[in-house]
């Protein structure tokens, strides 16, 4: 299992600016990739949340398995959170989504508004999420034009930016923001096989074996259709197969296993072995689920 570590100094500078921010929201918009809802859910988020409520946006649902997903959806509702699934550059209906649940979560403190002889102000919600989930897309399509920058790497966004989603909503724009330390140095991993951890600090082979360590236990025979090789295969040479079978070879004929590890994590984030979730929420290590 190999160990990750990934925390930029604009990383801390954008979680003070993001805590400082928090005093003036009504609630929170949180982007989750919906392959790893658990592993994607930033646990600083948590301490500085001061029981606001909470939309839970599972994107890359193309991505993930549906009945998987559906089961993640059950298990992170809650009174005052709405966990929504969605592929977000494509659903039609993102915007009309999220500024539904923004209403229905914010609802009580309108009410209460009211009743003071107030007139209610448009709600405000601080968008968050880890890099590379899907929150800069999300920006965009609210806001119906490239407000965020976006790009298939993580740490793009480095600044706070307010977006007008609706008469009745405004958006926090925030960067992408890991932690400090990974716990459980299986979130590192799942983190990284999503794409959400700079490449450039890590051992795509160990990554690469850890995620089909996973596929293997939850999706008997999947790999093994796909490369064509025996089922009792050791996972640590299944990069040689992807190597043998995708033709990845070195200079003097030798498997390039380096390759090969790119190239299946790469296949990966683009859905090209179908839809394949990471986790699951009854899994032995999963059923004490973050609040």
């Amino acid at each position: 299992m190999v160990n990750i570590q990934w925390y930029p100094g604009h990383m801390e500078k954008a979680r003070r600016d993001m805590q400082d921010s928090l005093k003036a929201v009504d609630m929170i918009i949180e982007v989750r990739d919906a392959r790893i809802p658990l592993s994607s859910a930033n646990p600083m988020l948590d301490q500085m949340a001061q029981g606001k409520p909470r939309l839970i946006l599972l994107s890359k649902r193309d991505l993930a398995d549906e009945t998987v997903t559906k089961q993640w959806i059950d298990a992170l509702s809650r009174e005052d959170r709405i966990v929504i699934a969605c592929d977000i550059a494509k659903d039609p209906n993102v915007k009309k989504m999220v500024v539904d649940a923004s209403k229905k979560l914010t609802e009580a403190k309108r009410q209460r508004m009211i009743r003071r002889g107030i007139k209610p102000r448009a709600m405000r919600a601080m968008a968050c999420g880890i890099p590379n989930a899907g929150k800069s897309t999300l920006i965009n399509r609210i806001a119906g034009r490239k407000s965020a920058k976006t790009e298939d790497r993580p740490g793009v966004t480095r600044s706070l930016t307010w977006i007008h989603a609706d008469a009745s909503l405004e958006i926090l724009d925030t960067p992408g923001v890991l932690w400090p330390k990974f716990s459980d140095p299986r979130t590192g991993s799942k983190i990284a096989a999503v794409g959400s951890i700079n490449e450039d600090i890590l051992d795509l082979k160990s990554v690469a074996m850890d995620t089909m360590h996973i596929i293997r236990r939850d999706y008997p025979g999947l790999l093994e259709n796909e490369f064509h090789c025996e089922s009792g295969i050791r996972t640590d040479r299944m990069l040689d197969e992807i190597a043998r079978e995708r033709h990845l070879l070195k200079n003097d004929g030798a498997m390039d296993a380096d390759r090969a590890a790119s190239l299946f994590l790469h296949e990966l984030r683009r859905g090209a072995y179908g839809g394949i979730s990471l986790e699951r929420p009854d899994e032995e290590d999963n059923k004490d689920l973050s609040e």
